[in-house]
């Protein structure tokens, strides 16, 4: 997987007659050249998330069987593929920089926190509309709440192959 954008601005595409445009390298992460074959390109659109710091908290209380890696979201429909509101399954990924949602193929969509050294993280739906994501830093647990979820848009560039 190479990631193109993230967390980018429309001025960092070039608006094409019905779509946004960019360019691939046909390298990956590393700059190394992949090997010839068939690829496929897909992402997400992420709206105006909204991140409210709840505090020191503790971790929620769950059993196993209901703690999860990832917790299902509905997406809005995207006009263009003309499809019904696909579900994404968004996870919360930790950096050396802080923790991020991902989905569960490790797209890194948003970043929640800026808070580094953290050791463990954790996600719930709040509602269709939200999660709560938990990060713990060794030292401390904090909460935070990350508003209109909804809004992200789901999109498929398709295949195309690499010579």
């Amino acid at each position: 997987m190479r990631i193109l954008h993230q967390e980018a601005e429309l001025n960092e595409f070039t608006i094409g007659a019905d779509a946004l445009v960019t360019q691939w390298d046909g390298k990956n992460d590393d700059g190394g050249d992949l090997p010839a074959g068939k690829y496929r390109a897909h992402g997400y659109l992420v709206g105006h998330f909204k991140v409210e710091d709840l505090g020191q908290s503790t971790l929620p209380v769950v059993d196993d069987a209901a703690r999860t890696a990832s917790v299902k979201v509905k997406l809005m429909p995207n006009p263009l593929a003309n499809d019904k509101r696909s579900i994404v399954d968004l996870g919360i990924g930790l950096d050396g920089d802080g923790s991020y949602l991902k989905t569960t193929d490790e797209l890194p969509l948003f970043t929640v926190s800026e808070a580094p050294n953290l050791v463990r993280a954790f996600i719930t739906r709040k509602s269709e509309k939200s999660v709560d994501v938990w990060q713990d830093d060794g030292a401390a647990v904090r909460q935070f709440r990350v508003s209109n979820v909804d809004k992200m848009m789901a999109f498929d560039c398709g295949e195309f192959e690499l010579k």
